[in-house]
């Protein structure tokens, strides 16, 4: 028996990456899985995936920048399978051009829109998912951090919103009932799309290998994590053994800047 047998997670951004990870290796520990991104064809291939483990998948196109396309997702999430006992807030990253996202020269519509993506949109998700998990007395509500969320160094909104995910989690751990948990998990530089090498390449005015080389050299263990090398860690915070552990922020991420 897996530790998360007879257990509902929802997963958001889990069309590709870290978000595809973990919600595959909840649906190895038993759980049956809602997959959310903007990407239908995304998710349809981890629905087949999970339906390939044995565990039920279904799948809610959300857009993780409209309130109401969130508050749809968890509404489309109880109906499908009557309850949510796991919220993995895992959506975020950067949108349009890095350049335009520095202090000096940030456009206020996309400073707004970081916030929302990468905090904002976390709060929606665990507001209107928390009722369902105050009724059935248990709840783990994840929020994906980044190493960014405990030190400075990243672009402006998203280092701001991710500070916001870990003071939003050590406020409302004291406002919900013991049975739900609320932690954060930090991942490193990880092989996702937001690890665009070139990308960063034209901020840093180098060219790729050199950024990699240089993001390498951030952590102890010198390397880029893989996106599955998350999932362990947030299938344990997910399982009922794990009840103790709530408001920590905790890290894979290879020790990065330690």
């Amino acid at each position: 028996m897996g530790r998360l047998n007879g257990k509902v997670a929802l997963v958001t951004g889990s069309g590709r990456g870290i978000g595809r990870a973990i919600a595959l290796e909840m649906a190895r520990e038993g759980a049956d899985i809602m997959l959310s991104s903007r990407t239908q064809g995304e998710l349809d291939s981890v629905a087949q995936e999970i339906s390939d483990l044995g565990r039920r998948a279904e799948t809610v196109i959300c857009d993780a920048l409209d309130a109401e396309s969130i508050k749809a997702m968890i509404k489309n999430t109880a109906e499908a399978f009557g309850r949510i006992d796991i919220l993995m807030n895992n959506v975020g990253g950067l949108t349009g051009d890095l350049k335009e996202q520095l202090t000096l020269t940030y456009d206020d519509a996309r400073f707004e829109e970081g916030i929302f993506l990468n905090l904002t949109s976390a709060y929606y998700a665990t507001r209107y998912a928390l009722p369902y998990m105050v009724e059935q007395d248990y709840g783990r509500i994840i929020f994906n951090g980044s190493g960014y969320a405990k030190r400075g160094g990243g672009l402006l909104a998203y280092t701001a919103a991710k500070h916001g995910l870990i003071g939003m989690m050590r406020a409302m751990i004291y406002q919900v009932p013991t049975s739900i948990t609320v932690n954060t998990l930090c991942p490193g530089w990880t092989n996702t799309q937001l690890a665009d090498w070139d990308a960063l390449a034209e901020l840093y005015e180098t060219d790729g290998p050199t950024v990699k080389a240089m993001m390498e050299q951030e952590n102890a263990q010198k390397r880029i994590l893989e996106p599955e090398e998350l999932g362990p860690m947030a299938a344990l915070l997910a399982a009922p053994e794990s009840a103790g552990i709530t408001g920590q922020v905790i890290s894979v991420d290879g020790g990065y800047k330690i």
